[in-house]
């Protein structure tokens, strides 16, 4: 259960929030002038046990939810913080700034509305489960999972959207794919940010700023979209999608990567910060030689994640080829094997993932087998950053 406290004087509201919030949460309002006094003096009137997640409401004054906020964010960082008030791009950026977590207009339909305060629930579970001892808590970063393939048309895409859904209540995808990136398409989502916008100005160096170019997804993952014309691809440089990476893990504990086929620079930069590595292979000769290549060349650079799956999909039993034939080919085991299936080209056209749609079928149990396999896996924190590039005669 999650325990919710709104701070506001409109009867309206309250009954929205009421409403929205199903018998697993509970609910304390204070009066929005509450939010005139210290995180100390708010909180001393709760009743009950701590606060999960704060929701400022809409008639709380500007300067007052903003003091807030910063007080908050600095002295009871486990509270999620939601401000309930009409969304700008200027207002969305300062309350990110100040340590909100997420910005909901009190007009929207009751569903939107209840998703927002499922979300910050899940988030707040999070923030629970993820706390470690102060002593650890600088180092403690989130995984990064690259999805990978040296060949185009494999799957790649749909199992980074899937894992991303799949991860929704701590995840966000990055769309590495910069000139013909399908993320966006695959979730679903009309981004108003990409990556360009995050890679330089004050997202660079300010994590807030870095969150309001994100674009949420309903099932509560973020995701960082490719740019919108293949040209922009030349003006992201691999030292800066680095850069993004490791600002994201310190905020996320999983930071999904949908990379480019092949091995190009910035995949090489991002690897350098992989955790886990995702191959995801077809059950065709052209795939397989292309994944054991691609393998080939990671080891010699010593680039391979410390975690690596084997994602064998499209798998046909009228190939020819078996699941022995490819692990003796690649020299990694399979870890996952997802048959064919009509379903998969109508969830990506429809830009629902499988995940999200709750569609039975064969691939959608595979990919949520694979997000059960990664949450259950572990990587040592030392492994992350401990490898380095060598030359390859």
């Amino acid at each position: 259960m999650s325990r919710f406290m709104a701070l506001t004087g409109s009867a309206d509201f309250e009954q929205r929030m009421s409403l929205s919030l199903d018998s697993a949460h509970d609910l304390q309002v204070l009066g929005a002038a509450t939010a005139v006094g210290t995180p100390s003096d708010v909180l001393s009137r709760n009743i009950g046990g701590p606060i999960d997640v704060m929701v400022i409401g809409p008639d709380v004054v500007t300067e007052h939810w903003f003091r807030l906020a910063n007080a908050l964010d600095v002295e009871h960082p486990e509270i999620v913080v939601v401000l309930a008030a009409p969304s700008t791009s200027e207002l969305t950026l300062a309350a990110l700034r100040s340590g909100i977590r997420d910005v909901i207009d009190p007009g929207i339909d009751a569903s939107q509305f209840s998703l927002a305060m499922e979300r910050a629930s899940i988030t707040a579970k999070g923030r629970r489960h993820s706390a470690v001892d102060e002593s650890q808590q600088a180092h403690q970063r989130g995984r990064v999972i690259s999805v990978m393939s040296p060949k185009g048309g494999v799957g790649k895409t749909t199992v980074s959207t899937n894992l991303a859904v799949g991860l929704a209540g701590g995840a966000v995808i990055v769309d590495l794919d910069l000139q013909f990136g399908d993320v966006a398409s695959g979730l679903g989502l009309e981004p108003n940010y990409t990556i360009i916008d995050a890679v330089s100005g004050a997202a660079s160096s300010d994590s807030m700023v870095l969150k309001a170019y994100l674009t949420p997804h309903p099932s509560g993952a973020y995701a960082m979209c490719a740019p919108l014309r293949p040209a922009e691809a030349d003006l992201v440089k691999p030292a800066q999608v680095a850069t993004l990476i490791n600002q994201l893990s310190l905020e996320f504990p999983y930071v999904i990567l949908d990379t480019s086929p092949g091995l190009g620079d910035v995949v090489l930069a991002v690897l350098e910060l992989a955790t886990d590595g995702v191959w995801v292979c077809g059950m065709d000769i052209p795939s397989i030689r292309g994944l054991n290549h691609g393998l080939e060349v990671l080891r010699q650079l010593d680039l391979m994640p410390p975690s690596n799956t084997v994602v064998l999909n499209f798998a046909d039993k009228r190939s020819g080829l078996t699941v022995k034939d490819v692990e003796a080919t690649v020299g990694l085991p399979v870890g996952m094997v997802l048959p064919q299936s009509r379903s998969v080209p109508f969830s990506t056209n429809a830009g629902v993932p499988l995940l999200q749609s709750g569609r039975r079928d064969p691939v959608a149990k595979g990919l949520k087998a694979l997000v059960d396999k990664l949450i259950a896996s572990s990587v040592p924190v030392a492994a992350k950053n401990s490898r380095r590039r060598v030359a390859v005669s």
